[in-house]
């Protein structure tokens, strides 16, 4: 019993440490934004402002990079959870000898540093005439986030039980029909999942972006570009604010899913 309650407490500590040692730098972040302080700051503490919102909301370069990241990061969407989902459907019905191969070659996007997959990506496509932007980053960051879908969808597939489709292909459903109403809604979760993931990823990649971006600067490269040239607070603004909607649509999303679970 008392071995127990040792145990309890123990790990109660540990997450209440881990949990201080990952939110300390957001809360840090967070009141350097009301510091009046030129650098990004909270010792010395120069008194409480709100001039680094209004520099955040007139700094037109720091908005353009975000839409730029905005833009990016939904076109990756667009190609890369197309892509992981048919490699994930391809590995999971595939039993040829191949397979590992298949699987290893899907899989070294990830294994490769972001500088190689920049580099390749411009050094290829600049033999076709194509030039860093916008298009360029979509597809050197979509070689290896759609791996990332794969894994997420193919670890869904694997709990999947295949007599459900057999059996409605054999009432007479065509593939199609069978994959959009039994295959589909089960993958659901996970393409959700994944599809958040990738986001994500390309929204806050560097390595490769700084490679393929050409004139069109995203956030990541933007607020690099400023570390360099003299960081203000105006960046822990504009961090302060997006984390301020992500916690804001986790709540929702939690409000909603309780409902859900009330309702059934």
């Amino acid at each position: 019993m008392k071995s127990a309650t040792i145990m309890r407490i123990g790990v109660r500590f540990y997450i209440g440490v881990f949990f201080l040692y990952l939110f300390t730098p957001l809360i840090i972040m967070g009141l350097a934004t009301f510091n009046d302080s030129r650098f990004p700051t909270v010792s010395p503490w120069k008194g409480v402002t709100l001039k680094w919102f209004e520099a955040l909301a007139q700094d037109g370069a720091m908005w353009q990079a975000l839409w730029t990241s905005l833009i990016v990061a939904l076109g990756v969407l667009m190609v890369a959870v197309p892509i992981g989902i048919c490699c994930a459907l391809f590995l999971s019905t595939f039993q040829g000898k191949g397979k590992t191969f298949l699987y290893s070659l899907m899989m070294s996007p990830l294994l490769t540093p972001g500088v190689i997959v920049g580099i390749s990506t411009l050094i290829f496509w600049k033999g076709l005439s194509v030039s860093g932007g916008v298009f360029l980053t979509v597809i050197a960051q979509t070689t290896f986030i759609a791996a990332y879908v794969m894994l997420m969808v193919l670890a869904r597939l694997q709990r999947f039980d295949r007599t459900l489709e057999n059996a409605a292909l054999s009432l007479g459903a065509t593939q199609w029909q069978a994959f959009r109403r039994i295959l589909l809604p089960y993958l659901k979760p996970a393409i959700i999942s994944a599809a958040g993931i990738a986001f994500l990823q390309s929204f806050e990649n560097y390595n490769t972006t700084l490679f393929v971006k050409g004139y069109d600067t995203t956030l990541t490269v933007y607020i690099a570009s400023k570390v360099r040239t003299g960081l203000t607070p105006a960046v822990n603004a504009l961090g302060l604010v997006m984390i301020s909607i992500t916690v804001l649509l986790a709540i929702v999303y939690e409000v909603k899913r309780r409902r859900e679970a009330e309702n059934n």
